[in-house]
């Protein structure tokens, strides 16, 4: 799992992280039943504290997207409640507004944000071996 944080952007880390987890599953590159990195690991990977993760994941939780099981983990949820599905594409839409307004007051046309889009993902498929193994399976 690609998660990046902007230490710059204003955002509070916290944020960062449960939008860009709930954006994977929206995007399909976590998929229900998929096993996320420990509250340690992750808290090391990303060099934040172990209890920003925590909070993370008891949200996502709360929100019905992650399901922790005692003493196996934090797993994305198996199913989302049909409403629940609908937030998550309501806040990709979203992100992606911000994202073409953004990158049209840089001047960007369509096309040079379909390379970046195309190239994101092409980074979330070499980082997944679940995807990784879809490939090439």
């Amino acid at each position: 799992m690609f998660i990046r944080i902007e230490t710059s952007s204003g955002i509070p880390i916290t944020r960062q992280i449960m939008d860009q987890i709930r954006a994977h599953c929206a995007a399909g590159a976590l998929a229900p039943g998929d096993r996320l990195p420990s509250v340690r690991e992750l808290a090391r990977e990303l060099a934040v504290n172990q209890n920003t993760i925590l909070r993370v994941y008891e949200r996502l939780t709360s929100e019905g997207l992650l399901e922790r099981r005692h003493g196996d983990g934090t797993y994305v949820a198996q199913t989302l409640a049909p409403g629940r599905l609908r937030a998550q594409r309501d806040l990709l839409r979203q992100e992606v507004d911000r994202l073409v307004r953004r990158a049209a007051t840089l001047g960007l046309d369509a096309d040079a944000v379909h390379a970046l889009v195309d190239g994101a993902f092409n980074q979330i498929d070499r980082a997944s071996p679940r995807r990784k193994g879809e490939q090439h399976g």
